[in-house]
């Protein structure tokens, strides 16, 4: 029989800045009380970055050891498009994803969460074929090391691929048997596409939903956000736990529920710091009532 965490061991931590230096994200997630974090390993505002020295990938380690922090997660870059029907922003989308799974090797980082993808104008089933066909693209780079990909929930603005499990799940039975790959379970965006997560019912429903489309083994990560729009409104925008729509209930549950107590949960609420130490703690303490 599995031990269950103490409530102090759970990994919960928030999307940290690298402003510093790559190592620095760690030392901010120690001081948040975190015991996991997110960070970009790039910045995700170019198509182009300088590869990571030996130097700098030494402090990381020694920083991660020195902190403790388990189950790093990277997002990836908000400029890649794994389903992009322009062939040269297809290119470098697929380019970018390969050296963000180098610095993710050499980083010994755990996840790469990536959003799969968007039609913009073309066919939904096309995008998904591209989208496949670019995970295969890098199945010699991501089983070079030990990280995961994981597709992240989204909420289905435009055309995006993600905010239906359906749609995950057909990628996932495309490429599981190549490369190592997961979901990222997005609270905010979820809820923004339909799935109703106010309650423990809900929750119930929407877990169960998503054991029959894409199984419960692929459940790799949260990022937990409270949404600012209506369930079913296809809007993305974050807010602090508790004060958005979904509302603080939800949260009690997660951390509770014996399928979703465990898992490794990531903040992206808007409020850095601050915000984030208060919100850890909360997390924490749902977990033990």
């Amino acid at each position: 029989m599995t031990k269950q965490l103490h409530s102090d061991e759970l990994l919960i931590g928030a999307h940290t800045s690298t402003a510093q230096g790559l190592y620095h994200a760690l030392i901010e997630g120690k001081d948040i009380g975190a015991t996991t974090i997110q960070l970009f390993t790039r910045n995700q505002r170019r198509w182009d970055s300088k590869p990571l020295d030996d130097e700098e990938v030494a402090l990381w380690h020694a920083t991660l050891e020195d902190t403790g922090l388990r189950n790093i997660m990277s997002h990836g870059s908000y400029l890649v498009n794994l389903g992009a029907p322009d062939p040269e922003i297809l290119k470098k989308s697929r380019k970018t994803l390969k050296e963000e799974i180098e610095r993710c090797n050499a980083l010994g980082i755990s996840f790469l969460t990536v959003h799969p993808g968007s039609a913009l104008k073309d066919d939904r089933t096309q995008c998904i074929e591209r989208i496949v066909e670019s995970l295969h693209g890098v199945e010699d780079t991501i089983n070079e090391g030990t990280t995961r990909i994981l597709l992240e929930t989204t909420a289905g603005q435009g055309s995006v691929i993600g905010y239906r499990f359906e749609e995950l799940a057909e990628i996932i039975e495309k490429v599981e048997k190549h490369i190592p790959v997961g979901v990222c379970f997005d609270t905010c965006h979820s809820f923004a596409a339909g799935y109703d997560i106010r309650t423990e019912e809900g929750w119930k429903s929407t877990l169960k939903e998503f054991d029959e489309t894409i199984g419960l083994d692929n459940l790799r990560a949260f990022h937990v956000n409270d949404s600012w729009n209506a369930i079913g409104s296809r809007r993305d925008r974050h807010a602090p736990l508790g004060e958005g729509e979904i509302g603080i209930d939800s949260f009690k549950v997660l951390m509770r529920g014996k399928i979703t107590r465990e898992i490794p949960k990531y903040l992206e609420t808007p409020g850095g710091d601050p915000l984030w130490i208060k919100e850890i703690s909360m997390l924490r303490e749902f977990a033990t009532l």
